[in-house]
């Protein structure tokens, strides 16, 4: 499909454009006016997650639909900040253009080409620099808090395993999960929740950093563990609708015995 720049830039016109009449006191919308940083960000993580839902789905059709409603989210937060005077989507698209350019100097610049390899060392020296010069002094500087859980987690670490602070090797990760799953128990019969959540935030953590020695991405692991585990239930669910019964009249043995046969369905 041929890129068509002035289509392109009109149709971005027409959504700020949009952006502004939503958000225009008086003939805007209500709930877009009473809107702010705070309360619109939860919807951009969650059209984040949608964007990358449809990827996983491989379904380009939604695909755009789904960027949009991204996009949408960027022209808000800055239609916000346009109206108290910090900035507007021109600084955004602005910033992000300098900051292309900056990171790849063997492409726009005079440096000498580079493999994958050599790029990506180039690319966190770069974010290394910024960080300086805004001023974000310490190795875990940056990291941003509102990352998932699990991700920040393994980011954290493969921030401090730059300059040797990290587990030698994936069996040593292997027995720091050991040594805070007995911490764990050792806790269970206190039943004091803040411990408790204190071991098993130790053990999310340690799990996070294993998958990273194993070169995986936590999330998507346990994304993919969420929707196997959806699967598997509604096999349950259907190995007892064909037996004339239901996951609520039957006892856990009984639902076991289905997720077991279940698996080997799978497998087979």
């Amino acid at each position: 499909m041929e890129l068509n720049a002035g289509a392109a830039e009109a149709e971005l016109r027409r959504l700020i454009d949009i952006m502004a009449a939503l958000r225009t006191p008086g003939t805007g919308c209500p709930w877009d006016i009473a809107q702010s940083f705070e309360t619109i960000a939860p919807y951009t993580i969650e059209e984040a997650y949608e964007v990358s839902d449809a990827i996983a789905r491989r379904d380009f059709a939604d695909l755009p639909d789904e960027l949009g409603d991204l996009l949408f989210q960027v022209v808000y937060h800055a239609r916000i900040a346009e109206e108290a005077g910090r900035f507007g989507f021109t600084d955004v698209a602005r910033a992000i253009a300098d900051k292309m350019i900056r990171r790849h100097p063997h492409v726009f610049g005079e440096a000498a080409s580079r493999d994958a390899g050599a790029q990506n060392v180039a690319w966190e020296e770069q974010k290394r620099a910024e960080r300086v010069a805004r001023a974000e002094i310490g190795v875990l500087a940056g990291v941003a808090v509102g990352l998932p859980a699990l991700t920040r987690a393994a980011k954290l670490t493969a921030r401090a395993g730059r300059v040797g602070f990290d587990w030698p090797d994936v069996e040593a990760v292997l027995d720091k999960l050991d040594e805070e799953t007995a911490e764990l128990r050792a806790e269970l019969a206190g039943g004091d929740p803040v411990r408790l959540a204190d071991e098993v935030g130790d053990m999310l953590f340690v799990l996070a950093n294993l998958a990273r020695k194993l070169g995986l991405d936590p999330e998507e692991c346990l994304r993919h563990a969420n929707d196997k585990f959806v699967r598997r239930f509604a096999g349950v669910e259907r190995v007892l609708g064909e037996r004339g019964t239901s996951v609520a009249d039957e006892t856990l043995e009984v639902m076991e015995a289905a997720w077991v046969q279940v698996k080997r369905e799978e497998r087979q």
